[in-house]
Protein backbone atom coordinates (compact mmCIF):
# COMPACT_ATOMS: atom_id res chain seq x y z
CA UNK A 1 0.00 0.00 0.00
CA UNK A 2 2.13 2.39 -1.32
CA UNK A 3 1.60 5.35 -3.60
CA UNK A 4 4.18 6.53 -6.02
CA UNK A 5 5.21 9.77 -7.24
CA UNK A 6 8.27 9.87 -9.59
CA UNK A 7 8.44 13.44 -10.78
CA UNK A 8 10.87 14.50 -8.54
CA UNK A 9 14.03 12.45 -10.41
CA UNK A 10 12.46 13.85 -13.94
CA UNK A 11 14.94 16.97 -13.65
CA UNK A 12 17.15 18.42 -16.84
CA UNK A 13 19.93 20.35 -17.37
CA UNK A 14 21.98 21.91 -20.24
CA UNK A 15 25.10 21.17 -21.42
CA UNK A 16 27.92 22.94 -18.74
CA UNK A 17 31.93 22.70 -20.18
CA UNK A 18 34.21 23.73 -17.34
CA UNK A 19 37.50 24.63 -19.36
CA UNK A 20 35.68 26.94 -21.81
CA UNK A 21 34.60 29.40 -18.76
CA UNK A 22 37.23 29.12 -16.13
CA UNK A 23 40.79 29.52 -16.93
CA UNK A 24 43.42 27.31 -15.47
CA UNK A 25 47.10 28.23 -15.19
CA UNK A 26 48.24 25.00 -15.54
CA UNK A 27 47.77 21.62 -17.12
CA UNK A 28 47.05 19.71 -13.99
CA UNK A 29 43.79 22.33 -13.40
CA UNK A 30 42.71 21.91 -16.85
CA UNK A 31 43.01 17.96 -17.07
CA UNK A 32 40.57 18.45 -14.00
CA UNK A 33 38.15 20.91 -15.67
CA UNK A 34 37.98 18.94 -18.19
CA UNK A 35 37.05 15.79 -15.82
CA UNK A 36 34.46 17.76 -14.62
CA UNK A 37 32.67 18.36 -18.17
CA UNK A 38 33.13 14.51 -18.95
CA UNK A 39 31.75 13.33 -15.94
CA UNK A 40 29.03 15.68 -16.24
CA UNK A 41 27.93 14.97 -19.78
CA UNK A 42 27.96 11.74 -18.84
CA UNK A 43 24.94 12.61 -16.36
CA UNK A 44 23.73 14.93 -18.95
CA UNK A 45 23.19 12.33 -21.25
CA UNK A 46 21.70 10.23 -18.90
CA UNK A 47 18.59 12.38 -17.63
CA UNK A 48 18.25 14.35 -20.68
CA UNK A 49 17.75 11.02 -22.71
CA UNK A 50 19.75 12.22 -25.35
CA UNK A 51 22.38 9.65 -25.46
CA UNK A 52 20.84 6.03 -26.42
CA UNK A 53 23.52 2.74 -25.94
CA UNK A 54 22.70 -0.72 -25.41
CA UNK A 55 22.15 -1.95 -21.75
CA UNK A 56 25.37 -4.10 -22.23
CA UNK A 57 28.04 -0.59 -22.86
CA UNK A 58 25.71 0.73 -19.83
CA UNK A 59 26.39 -2.27 -17.73
CA UNK A 60 30.18 -2.17 -18.82
CA UNK A 61 30.52 1.57 -18.13
CA UNK A 62 29.20 1.10 -14.45
CA UNK A 63 31.15 -1.73 -13.44
CA UNK A 64 28.81 -4.42 -13.91
CA UNK A 65 25.45 -2.40 -12.63
CA UNK A 66 22.17 -3.43 -14.23
CA UNK A 67 19.63 -1.32 -12.79
CA UNK A 68 19.45 2.41 -14.23
CA UNK A 69 18.61 3.79 -11.30
CA UNK A 70 22.05 2.52 -9.97
CA UNK A 71 23.96 3.23 -12.83
CA UNK A 72 22.59 6.80 -12.62
CA UNK A 73 23.92 6.81 -9.01
CA UNK A 74 27.53 5.64 -9.60
CA UNK A 75 27.28 8.83 -12.32
CA UNK A 76 26.40 11.13 -9.92
CA UNK A 77 28.93 9.94 -7.18
CA UNK A 78 31.67 10.40 -9.80
CA UNK A 79 30.92 13.44 -10.98
CA UNK A 80 30.22 15.07 -7.07
CA UNK A 81 33.87 14.92 -5.87
CA UNK A 82 35.24 16.62 -8.42
CA UNK A 83 32.18 19.29 -8.01
CA UNK A 84 32.97 19.79 -4.50
CA UNK A 85 36.39 20.68 -4.68
CA UNK A 86 36.04 23.27 -7.74
CA UNK A 87 33.12 24.74 -5.07
CA UNK A 88 35.47 24.55 -2.82
CA UNK A 89 38.23 26.46 -4.58
CA UNK A 90 35.89 28.81 -5.88
CA UNK A 91 34.99 29.96 -2.07
CA UNK A 92 38.58 29.99 -1.14
CA UNK A 93 38.80 33.29 -3.63
CA UNK A 94 35.58 34.56 -1.96
CA UNK A 95 33.86 37.45 -4.10
CA UNK A 96 36.27 37.76 -6.93
CA UNK A 97 34.95 39.76 -9.98
CA UNK A 98 36.98 37.26 -12.57
CA UNK A 99 36.03 34.03 -10.84
CA UNK A 100 31.69 35.41 -10.82
CA UNK A 101 32.35 36.32 -14.59
CA UNK A 102 33.58 32.80 -15.09
CA UNK A 103 30.82 31.22 -13.56
CA UNK A 104 28.27 33.24 -15.54
CA UNK A 105 29.99 31.72 -18.51
CA UNK A 106 29.21 28.45 -17.19
CA UNK A 107 25.53 28.87 -17.96
CA UNK A 108 24.02 26.76 -15.43
CA UNK A 109 20.56 25.71 -16.23
CA UNK A 110 18.00 23.09 -14.67
CA UNK A 111 14.17 22.84 -14.97
CA UNK A 112 12.10 22.19 -12.33
CA UNK A 113 10.00 18.80 -11.81
CA UNK A 114 7.99 20.28 -8.86
CA UNK A 115 6.80 23.58 -10.36
CA UNK A 116 3.76 24.74 -10.91
CA UNK A 117 4.51 24.98 -14.88
CA UNK A 118 6.38 21.86 -14.57
CA UNK A 119 3.28 19.94 -15.84
CA UNK A 120 1.63 19.68 -19.16
CA UNK A 121 4.45 21.53 -20.64
CA UNK A 122 3.55 21.54 -24.57
CA UNK A 123 6.83 23.82 -25.54
CA UNK A 124 9.13 21.61 -23.15
CA UNK A 125 10.45 22.28 -19.76
CA UNK A 126 11.31 25.84 -18.39
CA UNK A 127 14.80 26.52 -17.37
CA UNK A 128 16.08 28.11 -14.53
CA UNK A 129 19.62 30.24 -14.86
CA UNK A 130 21.20 30.71 -11.93
CA UNK A 131 25.18 32.09 -11.78
CA UNK A 132 26.24 30.17 -8.73
CA UNK A 133 27.58 26.80 -8.35
CA UNK A 134 26.18 26.22 -4.99
CA UNK A 135 23.38 25.65 -7.45
CA UNK A 136 24.80 23.15 -9.67
CA UNK A 137 25.69 21.81 -6.44
CA UNK A 138 22.59 21.94 -4.84
CA UNK A 139 20.18 20.65 -8.05
CA UNK A 140 23.07 17.35 -8.54
CA UNK A 141 22.64 16.45 -5.05
CA UNK A 142 18.63 17.10 -5.05
CA UNK A 143 18.85 14.72 -8.24
CA UNK A 144 20.55 12.21 -6.24
CA UNK A 145 18.73 11.71 -3.46
CA UNK A 146 15.72 12.02 -6.09
CA UNK A 147 17.09 8.31 -7.53
CA UNK A 148 17.90 7.41 -4.24
CA UNK A 149 14.37 7.51 -3.39
CA UNK A 150 13.53 6.01 -7.24
CA UNK A 151 15.62 3.25 -6.37
CA UNK A 152 14.13 2.51 -2.79
CA UNK A 153 10.40 2.68 -4.14
CA UNK A 154 12.00 -0.31 -7.06
CA UNK A 155 13.15 -2.83 -4.68
CA UNK A 156 10.17 -3.09 -2.03
CA UNK A 157 8.90 -5.81 -3.31
CA UNK A 158 12.04 -7.72 -2.90
CA UNK A 159 14.32 -6.55 -0.02
CA UNK A 160 12.00 -4.34 2.53
CA UNK A 161 14.78 -3.55 5.02
CA UNK A 162 17.37 -2.10 2.05
CA UNK A 163 14.28 -0.16 0.45
CA UNK A 164 14.14 1.52 4.04
CA UNK A 165 17.58 2.22 4.45
CA UNK A 166 17.82 3.66 0.64
CA UNK A 167 14.96 6.02 1.94
CA UNK A 168 16.75 7.14 4.85
CA UNK A 169 20.00 7.64 2.88
CA UNK A 170 17.74 10.20 0.71
CA UNK A 171 16.16 11.84 3.38
CA UNK A 172 19.95 12.48 4.74
CA UNK A 173 20.65 14.16 1.37
CA UNK A 174 17.68 16.39 1.80
CA UNK A 175 18.49 17.19 5.39
CA UNK A 176 21.80 18.31 4.15
CA UNK A 177 20.78 20.40 1.68
CA UNK A 178 18.24 21.89 4.03
CA UNK A 179 20.69 22.54 6.39
CA UNK A 180 24.02 22.84 4.89
CA UNK A 181 23.94 23.79 0.73
CA UNK A 182 20.64 26.01 0.19
CA UNK A 183 20.44 28.39 3.17
CA UNK A 184 23.46 30.30 2.18
CA UNK A 185 22.05 30.06 -1.50
CA UNK A 186 19.17 32.13 -0.73
CA UNK A 187 20.16 35.20 -0.49
CA UNK A 188 21.18 35.41 -4.15
CA UNK A 189 18.43 33.67 -6.11
CA UNK A 190 16.03 35.73 -8.38
CA UNK A 191 12.55 35.87 -7.87
CA UNK A 192 12.37 33.28 -10.16
CA UNK A 193 13.94 29.91 -9.22
CA UNK A 194 12.77 26.00 -9.00
CA UNK A 195 11.65 25.22 -5.73
CA UNK A 196 14.04 22.57 -5.59
CA UNK A 197 16.95 24.68 -5.00
CA UNK A 198 15.15 25.74 -2.05
CA UNK A 199 15.60 25.02 2.21
CA UNK A 200 11.84 23.96 2.47
CA UNK A 201 11.41 21.46 -0.51
CA UNK A 202 14.12 19.90 0.16
CA UNK A 203 12.77 19.76 3.84
CA UNK A 204 9.68 18.39 2.35
CA UNK A 205 11.54 15.97 0.46
CA UNK A 206 13.32 14.76 3.48
CA UNK A 207 10.06 14.00 5.32
CA UNK A 208 8.48 12.43 2.42
CA UNK A 209 11.39 10.20 2.45
CA UNK A 210 10.94 9.33 5.75
CA UNK A 211 7.71 9.17 5.80
CA UNK A 212 8.22 6.33 2.93
CA UNK A 213 10.82 5.01 4.91
CA UNK A 214 8.66 4.03 7.89
CA UNK A 215 5.68 3.01 5.69
CA UNK A 216 8.16 0.10 4.15
CA UNK A 217 8.87 -0.69 7.63
CA UNK A 218 5.68 -0.61 8.67
CA UNK A 219 5.42 -3.67 6.13
CA UNK A 220 8.12 -5.36 8.18
CA UNK A 221 6.02 -4.97 10.90
CA UNK A 222 2.62 -6.30 9.53
CA UNK A 223 4.94 -9.50 8.25
CA UNK A 224 6.11 -10.50 12.03
CA UNK A 225 2.33 -10.15 13.36
CA UNK A 226 2.56 -6.83 15.08
CA UNK A 227 0.00 -5.69 17.39
CA UNK A 228 -2.78 -3.76 15.69
CA UNK A 229 -2.49 -0.85 18.45
CA UNK A 230 1.19 -0.44 17.48
CA UNK A 231 0.39 -0.77 14.18
CA UNK A 232 -2.21 1.84 14.40
CA UNK A 233 0.51 4.37 15.88
CA UNK A 234 3.38 3.23 13.39
CA UNK A 235 0.65 3.98 10.20
CA UNK A 236 -0.20 7.74 12.28
CA UNK A 237 2.95 8.50 12.52
CA UNK A 238 3.28 8.40 8.84
CA UNK A 239 0.68 10.70 8.69
CA UNK A 240 1.89 13.29 11.48
CA UNK A 241 5.39 13.62 9.05
CA UNK A 242 3.51 13.90 5.83
CA UNK A 243 1.49 16.30 7.58
CA UNK A 244 4.60 18.11 9.01
CA UNK A 245 5.37 18.15 4.92
CA UNK A 246 2.07 19.98 4.47
CA UNK A 247 2.51 22.59 6.80
CA UNK A 248 6.13 23.50 5.83
CA UNK A 249 4.88 24.34 1.94
CA UNK A 250 2.45 26.15 2.95
CA UNK A 251 4.18 28.24 5.52
CA UNK A 252 6.62 28.76 2.33
CA UNK A 253 4.11 29.39 -0.18
CA UNK A 254 0.73 30.60 1.00
CA UNK A 255 -1.84 29.42 -1.30
CA UNK A 256 1.30 26.95 -3.08
CA UNK A 257 0.48 28.42 -6.39
CA UNK A 258 4.16 27.72 -7.64
CA UNK A 259 3.92 24.25 -6.43
CA UNK A 260 2.82 21.34 -8.89
CA UNK A 261 -0.70 20.17 -7.78
CA UNK A 262 -0.16 16.74 -8.68
CA UNK A 263 2.44 17.02 -5.79
CA UNK A 264 0.38 18.38 -3.52
CA UNK A 265 -2.58 15.77 -4.00
CA UNK A 266 0.56 13.28 -3.99
CA UNK A 267 1.51 14.18 -0.36
CA UNK A 268 -2.19 14.69 0.92
CA UNK A 269 -3.29 11.73 -0.58
CA UNK A 270 -0.43 9.56 1.20
CA UNK A 271 -1.40 10.99 4.30
CA UNK A 272 -5.24 10.39 4.03
CA UNK A 273 -4.37 6.66 2.88
CA UNK A 274 -1.94 6.08 6.06
CA UNK A 275 -4.68 8.07 8.36
CA UNK A 276 -7.27 5.20 7.34
CA UNK A 277 -4.86 2.11 8.01
CA UNK A 278 -4.35 3.66 11.34
CA UNK A 279 -8.27 3.64 12.23
CA UNK A 280 -8.62 0.91 10.57
CA UNK A 281 -5.56 -0.97 13.13
CA UNK A 282 -7.07 1.04 15.94
CA UNK A 283 -10.72 -0.08 15.38
CA UNK A 284 -9.50 -3.20 15.30
CA UNK A 285 -7.29 -3.31 18.56
CA UNK A 286 -10.43 -1.80 20.10
CA UNK A 287 -12.67 -4.95 18.56
CA UNK A 288 -10.53 -7.22 20.19
CA UNK A 289 -10.58 -5.60 23.20
CA UNK A 290 -14.37 -5.83 23.20
CA UNK A 291 -14.92 -1.98 22.81
CA UNK A 292 -17.11 -3.01 19.41
CA UNK A 293 -19.11 0.18 19.65
CA UNK A 294 -15.92 2.89 19.31
CA UNK A 295 -14.67 0.48 16.80
CA UNK A 296 -17.78 1.52 14.54
CA UNK A 297 -17.55 4.79 15.29
CA UNK A 298 -14.25 5.05 14.09
CA UNK A 299 -14.44 3.17 11.35
CA UNK A 300 -17.68 5.08 9.97
CA UNK A 301 -16.10 8.41 10.89
CA UNK A 302 -13.12 7.15 8.97
CA UNK A 303 -14.37 6.33 5.99
CA UNK A 304 -16.31 9.29 5.40
CA UNK A 305 -13.53 11.35 5.77
CA UNK A 306 -11.42 9.38 3.48
CA UNK A 307 -14.30 9.53 0.71
CA UNK A 308 -14.18 13.18 0.49
CA UNK A 309 -10.16 13.13 0.17
CA UNK A 310 -9.99 10.57 -3.58
CA UNK A 311 -6.85 11.75 -5.63
CA UNK A 312 -7.54 12.78 -9.28
CA UNK A 313 -4.76 10.06 -10.31
CA UNK A 314 -6.15 6.55 -11.60
CA UNK A 315 -3.25 4.31 -10.16
CA UNK A 316 -3.58 6.38 -6.80
CA UNK A 317 -7.55 5.72 -7.20
CA UNK A 318 -6.86 1.92 -7.52
CA UNK A 319 -5.43 1.91 -4.09
CA UNK A 320 -7.61 3.85 -2.44
CA UNK A 321 -10.66 2.12 -3.50
CA UNK A 322 -9.01 -1.35 -2.32
CA UNK A 323 -8.27 0.65 1.39
CA UNK A 324 -11.71 1.86 1.56
CA UNK A 325 -13.40 -1.59 0.97
CA UNK A 326 -11.48 -3.34 3.69
CA UNK A 327 -12.25 -0.36 5.58
CA UNK A 328 -15.94 -1.07 4.41
CA UNK A 329 -16.40 -4.70 5.04
CA UNK A 330 -14.63 -4.36 8.12
CA UNK A 331 -17.56 -2.06 9.42
CA UNK A 332 -20.09 -4.29 8.03
CA UNK A 333 -18.75 -7.00 9.81
CA UNK A 334 -18.58 -4.58 13.21
CA UNK A 335 -21.93 -3.68 12.82
CA UNK A 336 -23.56 -7.49 12.38
CA UNK A 337 -21.60 -8.68 15.10
CA UNK A 338 -22.55 -5.45 17.50
CA UNK A 339 -26.60 -5.94 16.14
CA UNK A 340 -26.79 -9.80 17.36
CA UNK A 341 -23.91 -10.35 19.88
CA UNK A 342 -22.70 -7.02 21.66
CA UNK A 343 -25.49 -4.52 21.03
CA UNK A 344 -23.57 -1.36 22.31
CA UNK A 345 -23.75 2.21 22.23
CA UNK A 346 -22.25 3.32 18.87
CA UNK A 347 -19.53 5.84 19.55
CA UNK A 348 -19.00 9.23 18.10
CA UNK A 349 -17.44 12.78 18.12
CA UNK A 350 -15.30 13.46 21.79
CA UNK A 351 -16.94 9.54 22.75
CA UNK A 352 -13.71 8.65 20.17
CA UNK A 353 -10.07 8.09 20.92
CA UNK A 354 -7.31 10.54 19.23
CA UNK A 355 -5.21 9.54 17.05
CA UNK A 356 -1.59 8.89 18.63
CA UNK A 357 1.52 8.21 16.01
CA UNK A 358 4.70 6.73 16.46
CA UNK A 359 7.81 7.74 14.93
CA UNK A 360 10.44 4.89 14.36
CA UNK A 361 12.67 6.13 11.73
CA UNK A 362 15.63 8.85 11.33
CA UNK A 363 17.73 10.31 8.08
CA UNK A 364 20.75 8.56 7.45
CA UNK A 365 23.47 11.58 7.93
CA UNK A 366 24.85 12.37 4.29
CA UNK A 367 28.47 13.07 4.51
CA UNK A 368 29.81 14.93 1.18
CA UNK A 369 32.97 13.34 0.10
CA UNK A 370 35.71 15.93 -1.92
CA UNK A 371 38.43 14.95 -4.34
CA UNK A 372 41.31 17.28 -2.66
CA UNK A 373 42.60 18.52 -5.58
CA UNK A 374 44.43 21.77 -6.26
CA UNK A 375 42.86 23.95 -8.60
CA UNK A 376 45.09 27.18 -9.88
CA UNK A 377 43.36 29.99 -12.05
CA UNK A 378 44.23 32.89 -13.90
CA UNK A 379 43.29 35.58 -12.12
Amino acid sequence: MMLHFREPAKLKTKRVIFEDAYAARDSATLENLKELSSKRKVIEDSINQNCYITEAIAREMSGGLTCPFQQDLRKLEQYLPLLENLVYHVDLLGSNHQIAWWTSELKIRWSSALGASSFFNLMGPKFYQIDNLHFELGMVLFLYGAILRERALEIVPSDIVQSATLFREAAGVFLYLSQEVFPSLQPTLPAERPPEATSYMSTVMSLICLAEAQAVSIKKAEEKGTTAGLLAKLHYGVAEMLGEAIDVLYSANGQCKDISSCFMEFICSCKALHELSSQKYLAESLKDAGQVGIAIGILHDALINVKKKMPGEESHKSIFRKEVDVAADMLTKCERENEFVWQQKIASGDELPLPQGNKIVNAMPYRPKRWERELAFKI
